[in-house]
C-alpha cells in the first residue's frame, strides 16, 4: 500500500511561532510572458486550450447555473493575478527528479533528485495529484504550456513506476487526489487518450485492494483507513466525464451515511461535533456528486443544512473553522477556542473545501447566498495566506487568538495545504462568474475580463475593480452587434443599500441582500453597468455564548488591529455606528512590501483606517485587512468589548 504521511500525525502538536524569511510574492518576466500567451522565443504564440469534452456521464440532477470552468476568464493586473502567477512560478521551480524520487525508489528504478522532506518525504503521494489538478486547472485558465508540459511530464514518469496491475501504491487519501489529477489532465489539459487508460487501470486496482470501511465507522475515530468519505466526489466526476459505470459504482461504495444523514431533515443535529473539519467539509463534495449523478433529492437537502450548520455554529468571521482541526461543541466551545488555540484554521486545505462546496449549492440551487462563504474564504483564506515558498514552506494555520497572532509557516514541509493552495489559486479564476441560457452572473468583484458565447454571439466583458477595498465595481461590454441578455450581480447578506448604475444612470432593479440584482436589456459595445456594494464597517460576535467577543469586518474583508506599537489600551464601541465614528480611512499603498501613504487611486492601495478614539488619546496602531498582514507581523483579530488586556505595570 501507498507511503503517504499521516496527516493525523501532525494534530498534537501546538503550532510553534516561527520567525522564518519571507518568500515575499512576486511576478517575474518568464511568468508574465505565460500569462500573456507567449513562450520559448518571443512572439512564439500559444493557443489556447481545446474545449473540454461533452461530459458522457448522466446527470440526474438540474441545474441552474454553470460556472465557466476555468474557461474564458481572464485575472487582471492586481493582487490575485499576482499570488496566482507566484504560485505558478514556484510549483513549476520544483524539479521533477524530486518531485518523483520517492515513487522511483519504491518501484526499485533509478532515482535521481532527493526527497522533497517533510510529509514528502517518503514519496509525494500526499500532494501528488493535486499538483497536477492544479497544473491543469491553470492551463485551462491561461493557456500556460509550461503548466500542461510539466503536469504530462510528471505523469508520464510516475506511470513507469506504478505496479503491472495498476496498483499505485497509495491508501485512500492520496488515491482520491490521485483521481482527481488524473481526471483533471483528462479534462482540462485535453490528455484523455494518455491519461484515461491509466485512470481505468488505477481504479481498477484500487477497487481490488484499498480497505472497505467497517460499516460500524465512529466519525470521530481516526482509525484506518484514513479520510475514505472524501473518495465518491471525484470517483463521480470519472464517471461523469466518460459514461464508464465502473467509476459510480466504486464511488458508491464510499458513501457516509454515518454522518451525511445527520443533516438530511436538520442543519442543527446535536452530533455532529468533535470530528475533522476539513475533510467533513470536503465530504460534502461527494455527496453534491452523489446528487448531481443520482438526482435523490436528500443529498441536496444535506448538503444545505450542512452549509447552514456551519454558518450558524462552525464558522468564524473570516469564513474559516476548526480549531485544532476539529468541528466544536456547540456551547461556546468556538468562541473559548481564541483564548488558546493557535491552530485556529486549516487556511489551504480548507478553503478549497468551501470553494467546491459554494460551487456545487450556487450551481444546484441558483441561489446568490452561498456565494458569500466561498467570497470570505477567498478574502481571508487562501487569498490571505502566505505563499508556499523555497523548501516547501507552506501556511497551514492561520491565529485568531484573541491574545494575538502572527502569520508562521508550518514547522514541516510540504504539508497538506501545499497541495491545495495550487488548487486554491487556480480556482481564482473559477469563482468569479456564472452563466446560464440567459445571460452571466457576476459572483466575486475581482479585475478580470470574461468571454462569453451568448445567445446572439461571443460577448467580452471587462471588470475594473478594487474592491473589498473600495465599494464599486464596473463591468464594460464588448459586443460586435447589439445583443439582449442579463447580467446578474450577487448581492452579498451582509449589505444594506447595495445599487446598480447603467451608463451612469439609476437601473430600476432590486438589490436585495442575498440575492442576484439582474439587468435585462439589450447591451452595445462600450455599455457600462456599476454595482455598488456598502462596505458596512461592523463587529461579528464569535458566537451567541460570547457576544462580546467580536472581530472587525468591512464587507467580506476582516480587518486587524496591528501588534507592533505599545499603544494605549481601549475600548472597542459598543455599536457599529460608534465603531465606523472613530474608524477613519487613510490612503495607503503596498509598496516593496513596505506600507505608504499615497494619493494614488492604483490596484495596490489598500484600505487602512485610523483609530481616533473620542478621548482624543493617541493610537498608532492601525486596522488593515487580514489578507495585507504580511509574515510574521503581529496583529489582533478578536477583541473582548467588555475586558481591556491585562496591564502588566
Amino acid at each position: 500500500m501507498g507511503n503517504e504521511i499521516d496527516r493525523r500525525g501532525f494534530l498534537g502538536v501546538m503550532p510553534a511561532a516561527l520567525g522564518v524569511a519571507a518568500g515575499a510574492l512576486r511576478g517575474n518576466d518568464a511568468s508574465l510572458a505565460r500569462v500573456a500567451g507567449v513562450t520559448g522565443s518571443v512572439g512564439d504564440t500559444i493557443e489556447s486550450p481545446a474545449p473540454a469534452p461533452v461530459q458522457a456521464g448522466v446527470r440526474a440532477a438540474a441545474t441552474h447555473l454553470e460556472p465557466f470552468d476555468y474557461s474564458g476568464v481572464k485575472l487582471l493586473p492586481g493582487r490575485w493575478q499576482r499570488q496566482y502567477q507566484a504560485a505558478c512560478d514556484f510549483y513549476l521551480s520544483i524539479p521533477d527528479d524530486d518531485i518523483l524520487h520517492g515513487f522511483r525508489a519504491e518501484a526499485g528504478l533509478r532515482a535521481p533528485g532527493k526527497p522533497l522532506g517533510g510529509w514528502a518525504q517518503k514519496t509525494t503521494g500526499a500532494l501528488f495529484g493535486q499538483w497536477l489538478s492544479g497544473m491543469a486547472r491553470g492551463y485551462r485558465a491561461t493557456g500556460d504550456v509550461a503548466l500542461r508540459d510539466k503536469a504530462m511530464g510528471l505523469f508520464t514518469e510516475w506511470v513507469k513506476t506504478i505496479k503491472p496491475d495498476g496498483d499505485a501504491r497509495m491508501r485512500h487519501y492520496a488515491f482520491d487526489k490521485l483521481v482527481c489529477g488524473l481526471v483533471d489532465l483528462d479534462l482540462y489539459a485535453g490528455e484523455g487518450k494518455r491519461v484515461r487508460p491509466v485512470l481505468e487501470r488505477v481504479v481498477d486496482a484500487a477497487n481490488r485492494t484499498l480497505q472497505r470501511p467497517p460499516a460500524n465507522y465512529d466519525p470521530t475515530s481516526y482509525a484506518a483507513p484514513t479520510e475514505w468519505y472524501t473518495l465518491p466526489e471525484n470517483l463521480y466526476r470519472a464517471y461523469l466525464l466518460t459514461g464508464d459505470r465502473r467509476f459510480s459504482d466504486f464511488a458508491r461504495v464510499w458513501h457516509y451515511p454515518q454522518y451525511w444523514d445527520r443533516f438530511e431533515s436538520s442543519a442543527s443535529p446535536d452530533d455532529a461535533q468533535g470530528v475533522h473539519a476539513y475533510s467533513h467539509v470536503n465530504t460534502f463534495s461527494s455527496a453534491a456528486a452523489a446528487y448531481e449523478v443520482t438526482g435523490d433529492a436528500r443529498f441536496l437537502a444535506m448538503i444545505r443544512n450542512f452549509h447552514d450548520y456551519m454558518q450558524t455554529t462552525q464558522c468564524y468571521a473570516t469564513g474559516g473553522y476548526g480549531p485544532n482541526e476539529h468541528f466544536c461543541t456547540v456551547d461556546g466551545s468556538l468562541g473559548a477556542s481564541l483564548d488558546t488555540r493557535s491552530d485556529t484554521c486549516e487556511t489551504g486545505c480548507g478553503s478549497w473545501a468551501v470553494y467546491k462546496l459554494s460551487r456545487y449549492l450556487q450551481r444546484f440551487t441558483g441561489e446568490a447566498r452561498y456565494g458569500d462563504w466561498a467570497e470570505r474564504m477567498f478574502y481571508n483564506g487562501a487569498g490571505a495566506a502566505l505563499p508556499v515558498t523555497t523548501g516547501g514552506k507552506a501556511f497551514y494555520y492561520a491565529d485568531y487568538r484573541v491574545g494575538g497572532g502572527a502569520k508562521v509557516y508550518n514547522w514541516d514541509a510540504y504539508t497538506c495545504c501545499s497541495g491545495t493552495y495550487i488548487q486554491d489559486v487556480a480556482d481564482f479564476h473559477n469563482l468569479g462568474y456564472y452563466k446560464d441560457a440567459k445571460g452571466i452572473y457576476v459572483n466575486m468583484y475581482i479585475p478580470s475580463e470574461l468571454t462569453w458565447e451568448g445567445p446572439h454571439g461571443t460577448v467580452k466583458f471587462t471588470q475594473e475593480t478594487r474592491y473589498p477595498d473600495a465599494e464599486s465595481s464596473t463591468l464594460t461590454v464588448h459586443a460586435v452587434t447589439p445583443s439582449t441578455f442579463a447580467i446578474r450581480f450577487r448581492i452579498p447578506e451582509w449589505t444594506r443599500g447595495a445599487s446598480v448604475h447603467v451608463n451612469g444612470a439609476p437601473a430600476r432593479v432590486a438589490a436585495e441582500p442575498g440575492t442576484w440584482a439582474s439587468v435585462e436589456r439589450t447591451w452595445s459595445d462600450g455599455d457600462r453597468v456599476e454595482v455598488r456594494i456598502p462596505l458596512t464597517l461592523r463587529m461579528l460576535p464569535v458566537d451567541r455564548w460570547h457576544p462580546n467577543r467580536v472581530a472587525v469586518v468591512r464587507g467580506p474583508a476582516v480587518l486587524v488591529l496591528e501588534g507592533g506599537y505599545h499603544d494605549p489600551r481601549f475600548f472597542l464601541p459598543r455599536s457599529d455606528e460608534e465603531l465606523a465614528g472613530w474608524l477613519v480611512a487613510e490612503p495607503w499603498k503596498r509598496a516593496s512590501g513596505v506600507l505608504t501613504e499615497t494619493t494614488e487611486p492604483e490596484d495596490q492601495q489598500v484600505s487602512v483606517f485610523r483609530v481616533a478614539l473620542p478621548d482624543k488619546g493617541a493610537v498608532r496602531s492601525r486596522f488593515r485587512p487580514f489578507y495585507d498582514v504580511e509574515e510574521g507581523y503581529p496583529y489582533y483579530m478578536y477583541f473582548d468589548r467588555e475586558k481591556l488586556p491585562r496591564k502588566l505595570w
